[in-house]
């Protein structure tokens, strides 16, 4: 386990070559996000995900979401990208918008109990979009143990997960007043409603702006 102060060039250099060797190695890493911190695992390895959920003390009911390097990536894991979901993407990402989709039936991969959805999102921060565009799709959850507060910065992740993460990336205080991204469930979609989820950094009514009040419940 160590932490590497991304501020200073020679351990940026460190600590991103020795994330990438630990999440293609199937353990985890500690990113930085633009919202909070998130405690990071190779998406397709699901030894990698289990070890994720054991760390924030967490079983396969709630499995984490996926943050992806950008729309091509949302498009080859998803199974349908509804027109609204299209608009929502192109006005919040990159951004705290986190959106549950039907997954690719074929994916060779093991979320937890998805029951065939993914929760996708691309995050706004550099070095974690850095490390996506290297590494693909990375399962990412806040990095906590599950009912602590989410961890704003480096230093607060590893009091929580400790050795169970091998490399912590240390950005500086991040996130929104520990708020988390806004989610929604675009499952019954286009049929159906959108629907929000989780209350998060971009506001109800913006979504609302996106979609129209007719379609988000």
């Amino acid at each position: 386990m160590a932490r590497y102060d991304t501020s200073d060039p020679s351990e940026l250099m460190t600590g991103m070559r020795l994330a990438r060797a630990a999440i293609a190695r199937g353990e985890l890493a500690v990113i930085p996000t633009d919202t909070v911190y998130g405690v990071a695992a190779d998406a397709f390895s699901p030894a990698a995900v289990e070890r994720l959920l054991e760390a924030k003390g967490r079983d396969r009911t709630a499995p984490p979401p996926v943050l992806v390097p950008g729309l091509p990536t949302l498009d080859a894991l998803a199974e349908e990208v509804p027109d609204a979901v299209r608009a929502l993407v192109e006005e919040f990402w990159p951004g705290g918008l986190t959106v549950i989709l039907r997954a690719r039936p074929m994916l060779d991969w093991d979320l937890g109990e998805t029951r065939g959805t993914v929760a996708l999102r691309q995050p706004d921060h550099p070095l974690a979009l850095e490390l996506l565009a290297e590494t693909g799709p990375l399962a990412v959850s806040s990095a906590n143990r599950t009912g602590e507060p989410a961890a704003t910065t480096a230093a607060e992740a590893e009091g929580m997960l400790g050795d169970a993460v091998a490399v912590y990336l240390d950005a500086g205080p991040s996130g929104d007043d520990r708020r988390g991204s806004t989610i929604v469930d675009a499952t019954a979609l286009p049929a159906g409603r959108l629907r929000i989820v989780r209350h998060g950094v971009i506001p109800d009514e913006e979504i609302v702006r996106v979609v129209g009040a007719d379609a988000c419940e």
